[in-house]
């Protein structure tokens, strides 16, 4: 049942659309879509059965912080026992203890400045820690793992995400179409990154479609008896 307050916001978004902003009838179907795509969104990385909590008191970010690090795994694990600050800094963030996993990070990059990983984790942390917004110093770290691994997938793939967690699906699809041009064409992401830049460009064009729509309102149609001479 813990899905059913989300069912019901959709609906009545859906209802508020039709009824107070007079969306066309032949764009329910799009304004449909868009809705469905943030709750499909929502199921995939939300956490809906999780209670509420304040801020101070969190145990459990917004992302999985297990899924966080597999994902980084995936890309950079050669097989060999990663260094011990990052797996000291993945237990802290599988716990959602981002601030812990950032401060050792932090030393460790100070140390090691051309462990792209590190770089990488760093900024992952750093955005958890701000519920999911790219801070400036977010921001440098991104672009220090880059500069330390620049044929690495990593640096971009995970800034795409941020910015698109973010609410920014124009910067993500301009990050990884970057990425996409300078990968090699034999290059095992490229596929991935393709869907994921053409599913983007799909939700742009609905949410452009449907800002359109919302600005301009319901066009005006004259009827035969309001042509009329009175």
């Amino acid at each position: 049942m813990v899905w059913l307050p989300i069912l019901l916001l959709g609906a009545f978004a859906m209802l508020t659309a039709v009824l107070v902003l007079r969306v066309p009838r032949q764009n329910w179907m799009l304004l449909g879509a868009v809705l469905m795509f943030g709750l499909a969104g929502y199921g995939l990385h939300g956490a809906p059965g999780l209670p509420a909590a304040p801020k101070q008191a969190m145990t459990q970010a917004p992302q999985s912080g297990e899924a966080l690090v597999a994902a980084r795994r995936a890309l950079f694990d050669t097989g060999q026992q990663p260094p011990n600050y990052l797996v000291t800094s993945d237990a802290f963030a599988r716990q959602g203890r981002y601030s812990h996993a950032a401060g050792l990070l932090r030393r460790a990059v100070q140390e090691h400045p051309g462990d792209a990983e590190a770089w990488l984790a760093l900024a992952n942390a750093l955005v958890e820690h701000a519920e999911g917004q790219i801070t400036p110093p977010a921001l440098y770290a991104f672009e220090r793992a880059q500069k330390a691994f620049p044929g690495h997938p990593g640096a971009g793939y995970f800034l795409g995400m941020a910015y698109l967690r973010s609410g920014d699906p124009v910067r993500a699809r301009q990050v990884w179409a970057e990425l996409l041009d300078r990968s090699p064409d034999d290059a095992p992401w490229r596929e991935d990154l393709e869907f994921r830049i053409a599913s983007l460009d799909q939700l742009i064009a609905q949410m452009e479609g449907l800002r359109r729509t919302t600005d301009t309102g319901p066009s005006e149609v004259a009827t035969p008896e309001q042509g009329r001479e009175p």
